[in-house]
């Protein structure tokens, strides 16, 4: 049933799939970004703690600071409030962990391209667009099996830690690993025209 899910909810543009650490194992973690009529503000929800939080904030900088680079207008925020929300909201989430996630759901949002198809994602950001290491790269690549994923961007970092695991837990799945976020958003995001009509503003 997941697969199914997962193709269906990232044909949107603004969604995204990241991968999480839990106590009990890996998790993937729906990231949904949308934005409506506003002022400008920025809106969480999912009981994200304050690391994540931060992290959703470095991304929304970043990709004002760098919207020619991500072929988004200016204008494309301008009196409009942002909403992220990440689903199963009864469970508290936090870490630096969804910053790649975060970002390429909003870029995903503001070009109006979708995400390419069974993928997830995980690292954490820098404000100059970095992506930095994680933990928890064993669950995390389990969760993505469990849950039917072909492919995952881990930050190149985290290559070592991904080298070391057992070939069974590496085969069926293509593993791309990045130290740019302007690299993950590029091979992310399908290269084509806007699946929905064109909005003033976007």
């Amino acid at each position: 049933r997941f697969i199914r899910d997962t193709k269906e909810d990232t044909r949107a543009p603004g969604v995204a799939i990241g991968l999480a650490w839990t106590p009990v194992g890996g998790d993937i973690l729906y990231i949904e970004a949308t934005a409506y009529e506003g002022k400008g503000e920025l809106r969480l929800s999912g009981q994200l703690g304050d690391v994540m939080k931060e992290s959703a904030l470095a991304a929304l900088s970043f990709l004002k600071a760098h919207a020619d680079e991500l072929g988004i207008k200016a204008s494309a925020w301008k009196d409009r409030d942002i909403h992220i929300h990440i689903p199963s909201g009864a469970t508290p989430k936090d870490g630096p962990s969804a910053g790649v996630t975060l970002l390429t759901a909003l870029t995903s949002l503001f070009t109006q391209r979708p995400l390419k198809a069974d993928l997830a994602m995980t690292g954490e950001i820098s404000l100059r667009g970095r992506v930095l290491p994680v933990g928890g790269i064993k669950e995390k690549v389990l969760a993505a099996r469990t849950a039917g994923i072909r492919t995952v961007f881990l930050p190149e970092r985290n290559r070592p830690d991904y080298e070391e695991l057992p070939e069974h837990v590496r085969d069926g799945l293509q593993v791309e690993f990045y130290s740019s976020m302007l690299d993950v958003v590029q091979n992310a995001i399908v290269e084509s025209a806007p699946v929905f009509s064109e909005r003033e503003g976007w």
